[in-house]
């Protein structure tokens, strides 16, 4: 049996550092659930968080079923809208719109990935179950950099991002992605460590 550490792949990019950087991320398959509101707050945002992670695990032990090897469950991530984005702001988190997934490696083409969730949302009646879905995330170029430190001090980290973006000749496009490296329930907010990821596009002229 191998033990597959997928967050220290490459191709993958949940390595990043303080310095901004561009990255190519390949298309692949994530759990994900659509939510609104602050993800302080918002019972949906819990459940949705609740519900993610043992259909993660409900995978990962029907991939090491079929083909013997085992993989780290990768962390959490967040992709942030607003209907408005004009109007997205960080003193209005009630409007904010967010999909919350886990990535999953290639081998889950290994398993029927939808009797598995059925089957495991039957079983452990996760609060969110009827509204989780496995789709292929295609994110392609992007720009990205750590944050370390609380949610709170994100803005001039995101500023940072959005000023090197600006610098290669690269314009914004798709949505504001977040990678949540550390476990929010065991790490103190001025270590928490964060993937900011901002997909770019060429910009017109």
């Amino acid at each position: 049996m191998a033990s597959i550490d997928l967050k220290r792949d490459p191709r993958l990019h949940y390595r990043a550092t303080t310095t901004p950087a561009l990255v190519t991320v390949p298309p692949r398959p994530f759990l994900m659930i659509d939510g609104a509101g602050d993800p302080n707050t918002a019972p949906a945002y819990r459940e949705a968080v609740e519900t993610l992670y043992p259909l993660a695990y409900a995978l990962r032990a029907a991939v090491k079923e079929a083909t013997g090897d085992a993989y780290t469950v990768l962390p959490l991530e967040g992709l942030w809208w607003a209907d408005d984005m004009s109007w997205f702001s960080v003193d209005a988190k009630d409007e904010w719109r967010w999909t919350l997934m886990i990535g999953l490696p290639a081998a889950v083409e290994h398993v029927d990935a939808a009797d598995v969730l059925a089957r495991a949302v039957a079983a452990k009646q996760p609060p969110a179950g009827d509204s989780v879905r496995m789709e292929r995330y295609d994110e392609g170029e992007a720009a990205q950099v750590l944050h370390v430190g609380p949610f709170a001090t994100e803005p001039a980290t995101i500023e940072r991002l959005h000023a090197f973006i600006e610098a290669e000749g690269l314009a914004l496009r798709g949505l504001h992605h977040e990678i949540y490296l550390s476990d929010l329930r065991r790490t103190a907010p001025e270590r928490l460590r964060t993937v900011i990821r901002q997909p770019v596009a060429p910009r017109s002229r």
